[in-house]
């Protein structure tokens, strides 16, 4: 299967152009291009796991030194072209966020060493993806609702509504399952049984990354439920009053 990671950037380009310029183009200048960011992701987040999901299962001989097959390399290279993407635009709009800029440069690591250095372990780094793109869509709706919930009432009632759930769901997700997967990932490398495909290295930066990544987002989601309860308690004190 021929490479088809530059049609995938031009691809993620565009769609990044066109939310900029036409989909959000009576946003304020503030946030259009955090809102360009969500929607170039809602195109990335569910079809990177679906198609993730279908790579793995289509993969009789999958396993964690496992040899990369043309289709799960097809959905690294889409990954390593939105991940690009999104990093070009926080270059841009963004460039004193480093934590986000170090977020995606990891993660290109991690892909491109993958697809291009060890041409083995795809089953774990998509497995990873999978875990880190199903709360995507979710996450991205609220994101979305965030940045207008001041300015529309609407955008408001769905940030209300979609808050409780949307952070039940990534605390499970990347609280529980990515934990339980990395140390599954930990106990298989460690044994030595992948040294002989994949270089130590390799493997050691992989769990380096996955586990820092993991880190911060359960710090990440850990703000939000106190942020989230203390504006339940203030609504109530309101009410109270």
């Amino acid at each position: 299967m021929e490479t088809l990671f530059f049609l995938f950037l031009l691809m993620f380009f565009i769609i990044y152009l066109f939310a900029y310029f036409l989909v959000f183009r009576n946003w304020s200048p503030r946030i259009r291009p955090e809102a360009s960011s969500c929607f170039i992701s809602f195109f990335h987040g569910t079809p990177a796991v679906l198609l993730a999901t279908y790579a793995l299962f289509s993969n009789k001989a999958r396993g964690f030194s496992s040899p990369n097959t043309p289709t799960e390399n097809l959905v690294l290279e889409y990954s390593i072209a939105y991940f690009i993407t999104d990093l070009l635009h926080y270059l841009v709009f963004f460039p004193q966020d480093v934590l986000f800029i170090g977020h995606h440069l990891a993660t290109l690591f991690v892909f491109v060493t993958c697809r291009y250095l060890a041409s083995h372990g795809a089953f774990a780094v998509l497995s990873l993806l999978i875990l880190a793109e199903v709360t995507s869509a979710c996450q991205n709706t609220w994101t979305l609702a965030s940045v207008r919930r001041d300015d529309a009432e609407f955008a408001g009632k769905i940030y209300h509504l979609l808050s409780p759930p949307f952070y039940a769901f990534y605390s499970v997700v990347r609280g529980i399952l990515g934990p339980l997967f990395v140390y599954e990932m930990f106990v298989f490398y460690v044994s030595g049984a992948a040294d002989h495909v994949i270089p130590k290295w390799v493997w050691i930066s992989w769990l380096v990354v996955v586990t820092s990544a993991i880190s911060v987002s359960i710090l990440w989601i850990s703000n939000l439920w106190v942020q989230l309860y203390r504006e339940r308690r203030g609504d109530l004190d309101k009410k109270v009053r």
